[in-house]
């Protein structure tokens, strides 16, 4: 056989997989895109959170072919990793660092209590293990983002991926309206309220707004706590993907790797941002990446869902969520009442 035989073959199934997977890919950089472009005419919601709503409104109605999906599901998967990778470069130790070491502690006691109280709660409450693992790392540790990063590493489906996220798009909305209501009867000053929502509230945007009443003071703390939980993320997937290694069955031919590729690379970003190299406008660009890379694949597990299922496992999960955001907010509160 020729030696160019193998190339031949690869040229002529370009485009048979053009046709599989084009459409689908191009409908989901569109829909991402809408979602971002939206966001900046109504900043009262996400660009995750329109993206994902956009995408299952439109597959339920029947504007998402089934022949698209294959292309959908392939976009997801890459730039739901991608996002997660250039995260990293928002993130960087020094910050962490400048912290007292009395609030990065009461972080990582929020991290854990919340974490493994919900893992505890949710069998209880009769949801299904992957949406009680995604519920557990997106409200402990950073929204969305967070629940995409441990479902590439678990055995949980798209539909409980959305499911998540969605719980942490309707808590940390509330949070947004709630908390500033209870900074005063709490007694607490800018900066302890502050550290609350960063220590408390899911994702960084809803950080920032539920921060925002109290002043810029409570802004910055709020910002540097949260990005503290975020730092979190590398180690927890790591771990749990270290628990799942070895609890899998030792005749399965795969494993999941020990640390997943992108979390290395997370964190490889996460030093190359510590070392003070990267220009503040590479980093400005970055995030507005990130946001869309999230946003396209979001869009993409929302065309991936029917809501029919979503119905059926809402009132129990979002039980579960409710809990969730009330542990969170009760740990980080008692702590920072005693060091603040």
């Amino acid at each position: 056989m020729s030696s160019r035989e193998p190339s031949r073959r690869a040229t002529s199934a370009l485009p048979g997989r053009l046709r599989r997977y084009g459409p689908g890919l191009l409908l989901t950089a569109a829909g991402g895109s809408s979602a971002l472009a939206l966001s900046r005419v109504t900043p009262l919601l996400s660009a995750l959170t329109l993206a994902v709503v956009l995408g299952a409104v439109l597959r339920n109605v029947g504007l998402v072919r089934d022949d698209w999906l294959p292309g959908v599901t392939l976009g997801t998967k890459r730039l739901l990793r991608a996002g997660v990778v250039l995260l990293g470069l928002q993130l960087a130790v020094s910050e962490v660092l400048d912290l007292d070491v009395r609030l990065i502690l009461l972080v990582v006691a929020t991290v854990a209590v919340t974490y493994f109280t919900t893992l505890w709660l949710g069998p209880r409450l009769g949801v299904s293990w992957g949406t009680t693992l995604l519920i557990a790392t997106g409200f402990s540790i950073c929204g969305a983002s967070a629940a995409v990063a441990m479902n590439a590493v678990s055995d949980s489906d798209e539909e409980e991926l959305v499911t998540a996220i969605a719980l942490v798009t309707v808590f940390g909305g509330i949070a947004i309206f709630v908390l500033p209501l209870l900074q005063a009867p709490f007694g607490l000053s800018a900066e302890a309220f502050g550290a609350w929502t960063g220590a408390s509230v899911h994702e960084v945007a809803q950080v920032v707004a539920a921060a925002s009443p109290a002043g810029q003071a409570a802004i910055v703390t709020a910002t540097v706590v949260k990005l503290t939980r975020v730092v979190m993320l590398a180690p927890l997937i790591a771990g749990y993907s270290l628990v799942h290694r070895r609890a899998e069955d030792g005749s399965s031919e795969r494993r999941p790797p020990l640390v997943p590729l992108f979390v290395l690379g997370f964190i490889a970003l996460v030093l190359v941002r510590s070392s003070d190299v990267v220009p503040e406008a590479v980093v400005s660009a970055a995030a507005t990446v990130t946001t869309l890379l999230f946003a396209c694949a979001l869009f993409g597990l929302g065309a991936g869902v029917h809501l029919a299922t979503l119905r059926r496992t809402g009132a129990s999960a979002a039980t579960l969520g409710l809990a969730s955001s009330v542990i969170a907010a009760g740990t980080s509160l008692f702590g920072i009442l005693l060091i603040m």
